[in-house]
């Protein structure tokens, strides 16, 4: 695959000067570091093009070719030249011009940035993990919304330790494996970087580990917490509980609790988004003859009016009688549907009204289905 263009790459025009370019390869380069990207190909691949693309533009002897040749004019020899690091240049340059460009500096800035400070220092803080739980709550309880207690099991700092994972009456000595740094080299040639010792954990010491934790600083702990659920939420609705999630080390933020809420069925009403759904029964005079009638609410009551003529099935709205908005703006609505109930054990004169009044009215409900056929 042909290579991209290393001011693409970094980001910066043609014309770029050298702060432009320090400060895009800067950038690159903490964004796609492989100890932030952990196991990320991608990322990796992203960190070398961009290494790659700063030694050349970096260097003005090496610029000057590149803008004149392209990839071209270190096409022969180039996989040597990267073997042996960024002190290896092409002929008639002063190997120490790299130093002299400030281009060690720019990765001690870099990687004092991703472990929090320079070399010698500890690593960056570790932001706690994220945590999720279900919870069922009824349809009134979504509409109004509601505060309820969750018990979550989560990592906190461990009590022994306070987060250390070091055994605190036990002697601390000088990490053997990066003598104090916290750090040791990793990669080859110019892709050489720091990473946590994994030795000490990026401690720099070495100590036994807190017998509680086990050293790893954290334990795990019940702890009930309370939650407040907002009007308007619906199956999958995640509400961020702020800080109420993992434990972070180091001196890393918290994670979040992020509640999931799923909503029971309803006997009476069938939500479809924001909208509720019900069935109310009527009398055939009510639906002949046209009446008000009181329809139950998610919230109270309402007087709803049905015209004369009414039939099964019919939908009514009242609107603004549905679920509230999750975002606020209003509400949604709720849609009756009429079915018609006919009376039960009739009387030989109740039977004898329903004749006439079927004789006067001899309309076939079925005639049109039946021309279908």
């Amino acid at each position: 695959m042909a290579k991209r263009d290393y001011y693409e790459v970094l980001g910066v025009s043609r014309d770029a000067d050298d702060k432009q370019l320090k400060k895009a390869f800067r950038k690159f380069a903490r964004k796609y570091h492989p100890d932030l990207n952990p196991n990320d190909k991608a990322a990796e691949q992203r960190f070398k093009e961009v290494n790659e693309a700063y030694e050349i533009l970096g260097d003005p002897a090496k610029r000057k070719q590149y803008d004149s040749f392209g990839h071209a004019a270190f096409d022969a020899g180039a996989q040597a030249q990267a073997s042996e690091g960024f002190r290896t240049w092409t002929a008639g340059v002063d190997p120490r011009a790299a130093q002299d460009r400030g281009f060690g500096s720019i990765f001690e800035d870099i990687f004092g940035d991703v472990f929090g400070g320079r070399r010698e220092s500890q690593p960056a803080p570790e932001p706690g993990k994220d945590l999720h739980y279900n919870l069922e709550i009824d349809l009134k309880d979504a509409y109004h919304g509601t505060s309820t207690y969750v018990n979550i099991q989560k990592e906190s700092p461990c009590d022994r330790c306070n987060g250390s994972g070091e055994d605190p009456g036990a002697v601390k000595t000088t990490c053997r494996t990066c003598k104090g740094k916290g750090t040791i080299d990793s990669g080859t040639g110019f892709m050489r970087y720091p990473s946590t010792c994994p030795q000490c954990n990026g401690r720099g010491r070495s100590s036994s580990p807190c017998p509680m934790c086990g050293g790893r600083g954290i334990k795990v702990k019940s702890e009930q917490i309370m939650v407040k659920i907002p009007p308007g939420v619906d199956n999958g609705t995640k509400v961020r509980v702020a800080g109420k999630g993992g434990a972070g080390l180091r001196g890393g933020r918290n994670g979040d609790l992020f509640i999931v809420t799923s909503i029971r069925p309803d006997r009476f009403y069938e939500r479809k988004e924001n909208d509720l759904y019900c069935e109310v029964p009527v009398t055939v005079s009510e639906a002949a003859l046209g009446a008000r009638i009181e329809v139950p609410t998610i919230d109270g009551t309402a007087s709803m009016t049905i015209p004369s003529g009414t039939q099964g099935g019919q939908l009514f709205r009242l609107k603004g009688k549905g679920m509230p908005n999750l975002k606020g703006g209003g509400s949604g609505d709720q849609y009756v549907k009429v079915i018609i109930t006919i009376p039960k054990n009739l009387t030989d004169d109740d039977k004898g009204l329903f004749k006439k009044i079927s004789e006067l009215y001899t309309e076939n409900p079925r005639e049109k289905i039946l021309r279908r056929k």
